[in-house]
């Protein structure tokens, strides 16, 4: 008998990891964020959830990875390095490709699913 279940963000009930950005990524605020680690593989390469965020901007380096991400509630800009903006809503789909570097900017207070594909070095 097969013991894999099908992982349902909805009826999930595990209690968020609640954190702050660390003080070195900071631009802007010190934005409170919420954390439901829903999935991550048997090699930890593959990891989704539901990930949420109080106002602020912070440097990113997306070097090691790719995120596929679905806003659900809030909104959001991108700034890449070189400074174009990509500004995100309510029920836009994005992904953030290996490579960028910049910052995320949360303009009201949002929430996202997330899958993340970790790149084996």
């Amino acid at each position: 008998m097969n013991k894999v279940q099908v992982i349902n963000f909805k009826t999930s009930t595990e209690q968020p990891l609640v954190s702050i950005v660390a003080s070195e990524r900071r631009v802007e605020g010190a934005p409170e964020q919420m954390l439901w680690n829903k999935f991550i593989d048997s090699s930890e390469c593959l990891l989704s959830g539901t990930w949420s965020s109080d106002v602020g901007t912070w440097k990113v380096d997306y070097s090691d990875r790719n995120e596929f991400c679905y806003l659900l509630e809030g909104a959001m800009v991108l700034i890449s390095e070189n400074g174009s903006r990509t500004e995100l809503t309510v029920g836009d789909a994005f992904v953030i490709p290996v490579g960028f570097i910049g910052c995320w900017q949360v303009t009201e207070p949002m929430k996202k699913h997330y899958v993340i594909h970790k790149v084996q070095a």
